[in-house]
């Protein structure tokens, strides 16, 4: 039975809503506990189409829509039941002259538009009921959410006890959120995405003799089985469009031309030879409060951009239907992806959405399971903190208080608790094949007993019970944590063993030491003094995922200082002439990739922006609070990835950094003048803005937005800071660097990430009792040479390789690698090994031999710094 509006549209459905109260009330007193009944109450919260029992999402159309949210806050504020209501814009007309998207059988509002319009919403008010800390309701004639049509969008609203206002409730838990975490969330037909998502075989298969896997957990379910090496890859800067759709055409692309035996082109090869991409976080972001509203209450005029607030109130809430102008647009947001609010992770980050839709997620998944030889993708799930922005959107108990990052969330409050893991089941099933939980070591509580902050391994193990169904298939992901505990203790370096979840789970990986984002691989020494975690990857690091190029490690390097004397840290003379040649030597070096796929256990992990050895950097243009602050801890920067010069000229193109250009910054030289000089004030003012301006006006700089000649402001300093991360994100896309890749190296990179993936025995540590060993020859002379020996488990291969990581020029040869094998089960003889047969595997392009070729024992080949050779001999 339906409560009429009496104005068509939307109406709530009383009988349902009661039948959806009470299963909540029953699933709540079954339950064991109240974690246990916060599980299964979190299953229900957000917006779930209802179809009856036998129906088929891709043909028979919802009959209604389920509404559930958690509401401490408003109970807590004694706001009166019927005083809430579901508040629905059902989509009604864009107001610019654009034709609709009804022409298209579409929505008339399209989320893909990333121009600021106003468009007319329909707003429908309806009562909902009440259940503790939790309001419900059912409603039919809701507009669906699909892969052409924008839904309607939902919240809960209530006048404020004084009269001040309305507050609004968002839905954490959407599945869509087309104008981002701050706008209402959308209606989405999940049943429907899920039900026709491309990729339904790669799932169906999973633990069947067509896709056999190791692993199943306690309760059977098929765990996916790791990967043999991985490739990480930020969506936002991986192509010209920034988008999840441009991604996916690109694998397909590349695909297709595999299957067709099409040779790739060179920077078409930065992408092959992996089966596992990890997507940095694809999750709302954040905003920039006075900048970044997407979605304005009363039209595009009617926001004050600079008080921090949506507009809500600019919504005549006098009426229970009328129909209401709203300013709209794609979100357009710089960020790395790791500044989330929590709220809305669930969705996809509407900002790398081309289309507005979550079905681009589900395309790219889908793209990479119908790769010739299939590749896994692993979220990267970042909910170990919050931005400060986040108290808008979550209820009070979300939050114990402030921490590192933001806001430290209350794991231990039973229905938070059950909330975020429901936010990553939810995000997981768009087709997750592995979770990498970020920061793992952020998951604390305090300890009211010993007043310290202790690991929630216990809602880490709870993370990785998590059980995901896509295409009616149920399983358990590959886990892979980052985990530096006792980060952030002053020791942490030294003391952490980064083995603390793989030894309570046996299944799941971790980062290794080298891994982790303090490594720096352009800096003198660097392979020399972390030989001692290099021997710790070698014993055990078989569930360790390795490398040293991923979007932290290459952060960090490039905010060391570059200096003319040995006062900072000494960078690396033997890699390259310049810094910023240097830089892109150091993280996609031969050495280092043919030591990490060829010779380590575990499972290596590259990074796409080093694959094609372009710039990268930290880039984020969501906190006006701290971005002048963020931007000056970039100055180094400048160094590692600008040629000197023109600006303009910095990527060869002849337009870079249009904004910095335009604010004055005609060279490299000025732009790090100002950058320089403003670090040092950040520091020496303690950030006081104000200060910081006027003594940069005192000083003089190139800086002179719009020619005025004036002195600056703090208004200004925001300003270079957001012209600073649109004109680094630009430089940093990688289509910009298609033209730079050299048909030689990327081939021969190509051929080592094919080597590992053909030997999936190399993930095993190495085992002296199998005649392996590795080791770095003494004395060094100047040259720290590693060196290794594999041989496969049934004894028919054996590779011997030589990688000079740092140092003068030294010749290497089969004969001559003098890792200690003598004594160890299995291992060679002396005369065996020193005898021919050999054949040169992989040589880097710079070695004097080439694949395939014989090579006899006392052969020797000369390795300047970063080459790399690998022989092979079969038995």
């Amino acid at each position: 039975m339906s409560d009429g509006n009496g104005g068509g549209g939307p109406a709530r459905l009383s009988d349902a809503t009661a039948t959806l109260v009470e299963e909540c009330r029953r699933d709540r007193e079954a339950a064991e506990d109240r974690f246990a009944a916060a599980r299964s109450i979190a299953r229900r919260l957000g917006a779930h189409p209802i179809r009856p029992d036998g129906a088929d999402p891709e043909t028979d159309p919802p009959e209604g829509v389920e509404f559930g949210f958690w509401t401490p806050d408003l109970v807590e504020a004694s706001v009166p039941a019927e005083d809430v209501r579901l508040e629905l814009f059902t989509p009604v007309a864009e107001r610019d002259g654009h034709a609709s998207g009804d022409d298209r059988g579409g929505s008339p509002i399209d989320p893909g538009r990333d121009d600021l319009r106003d468009a007319a919403f329909r707003i429908d008010r309806l009562p909902v009921e009440r259940d503790g800390e939790f309001h419900w309701v059912a409603v039919e004639d809701v507009p669906v959410g699909t892969a052409n049509r924008l839904g309607a969008l939902y919240q809960l609203v209530a006048p404020d006890p004084d009269g001040e206002g309305y507050r609004t409730v968002r839905d954490p838990l959407a599945y869509s959120v087309p104008f981002g975490a701050f706008a209402p969330a959308e209606v989405y037909d999940w049943p429907r995405l899920d039900a026709t998502r491309p990729d339904r075989d790669h799932f169906a298969a999973l633990g069947t003799d067509d896709e056999p896997l190791s692993t199943t957990d306690d309760e059977g379910l098929p765990r996916v089985d790791p990967a043999t090496s991985i490739l990480e890859i930020h969506p936002g800067t991986s192509t010209e469009e920034g988008s999840l759709g441009a991604l996916a055409r690109r694998f397909r692309r590349i695909g297709g031309k595999i299957a067709a035996g099409e040779p790739l082109d060179p920077h078409e090869r930065n992408y092959a030879g992996y089966d596992a991409v990890q997507l940095m976080p694809v999750e709302p972001l954040t905003q920039a409060y006075g900048r970044q509203w997407y979605w304005r209450p009363g039209g595009v005029e009617s926001a004050d951009e600079g008080d921090g607030t949506d507009g809500d109130d600019a919504l005549d809430r006098g009426a229970d239907a009328a129909v209401a102008t709203v300013g709209v647009k794609r979100p357009e947001q710089t960020n790395w992806g790791y500044d989330i609010v929590v709220s809305g992770f669930s969705a996809a980050n509407p900002a790398i959405l081309e289309t507005g839709r979550p079905d681009e997620l589900v395309e790219f998944v889908s793209a990479c399971h119908a790769m010739p030889d299939p590749v896994r993708v692993v979220f990267d799930v970042a909910l170990g903190h919050a931005d400060e922005a986040a108290a808008e959107l979550l209820p009070d108990p979300f939050f114990e208080g402030p921490g590192m990052y933001g806001l430290h969330l209350d794991y231990r409050q039973p229905v938070v608790r059950a909330v975020i893991l429901e936010l990553q089941r939810r995000k997981a099933n768009f087709g997750a094949d592995g979770v990498r939980i970020d920061g793992a070591q952020d998951f604390t509580y305090h300890d009211p007993e010993s007043g310290e902050r202790v690991h929630d391994d216990a809602f880490l193990a709870e993370m990785d019970r998590v059980t995901h169904e896509v295409a009616g298939t149920e399983y358990r992901p590959w886990m892979i944590y980052e985990d530096g505990r006792p980060w952030p203790r002053e020791d942490w370096e030294l003391a952490s063993t980064y083995r603390t979840l793989i030894d309570e789970h046996s299944h799941a990986f971790q980062w290794s030491p080298v891994t982790f984002a303090h490594n720096k691989p352009a800096l003198l020494t660097f392979w020399a003094t972390k030989w001692w975690r290099m021997r710790e990857v070698g014993e055990f690091g078989s569930r360790w995922i390795t490398g040293v190029a991923n979007h932290d490690t290459l952060r960090r390097g490039s905010q060391v200082e570059v200096t003319d004397d040995w006062g900072g840290e000494p960078i690396n003379p033997y890699l390259a002439d310049t810094p910023r040649e240097t830089i892109r030597e150091a993280y996609d070096s031969p050495a280092a990739l043919v030591w990490f796929h060829v010779a380590m256990p575990g499972v290596p992990m590259d990074f796409l922006h080093a694959n094609y050895r372009a710039p990268w950097g930290f880039v984020r243009d969501t906190d006006p609070t701290w971005n002048v602050k963020v931007v000056a801890e970039e100055a180094a920067w400048i160094d590692w990835h600008l040629p000197e010069g023109p600006l303009a000229d910095a990527d060869g193109s002849g337009d870079a950094f249009p904004r910095l250009r335009a604010l004055g910054f005609a060279t490299k030289s000025e732009l790090k003048a100002f950058a320089t000089t403003l670090a040092s004030l950040v520091e020496a003012t303690d950030y006081d803005v104000d200060l910081i301006a006027e003594l940069l006006s005192v000083a003089g700089t190139a800086y002179d937005p719009d020619g005025r000649g004036d002195a600056l402001g703090p208004d200004d300093l925001q300003r270079f800071s957001f012209a600073w991360s649109a004109d680094v994100a630009d430089y940093l896309v990688l289509d910009r660097w298609t033209d730079t890749q050299g048909e030689t190296r990327t081939a021969f990179d190509r051929a080592v990430r094919e080597f590992r993936r053909e030997r999936p025995w190399l993930r095993a540590d190495v085992d002296p009792d199998r005649g392996e060993a590795f080791g770095y020859r003494h004395p060094t002379e100047g040259t720290v040479l590693y060196e290794a020996c594999r041989r496969a488990p049934d004894g028919d291969e054996t590779l011997l390789v030589a990688c000079n990581v740092e140092g003068t020029p030294v010749e290497a040869s089969p004969g001559g690698v003098s890792v200690d094998l003598d004594g160890a089960a299995g291992a060679p003889a002396e005369d065996e090994r020193t005898g021919g047969d050999w054949t040169v595997a992989l040589a880097a392009p710079e070695v004097a031999a080439e694949g395939g070729d014989d090579a006899a024992a006392d052969e020797s080949v000369t390795l300047a710094t970063a080459d790399a050779i690998a022989w092979r001999r079969t038995e």
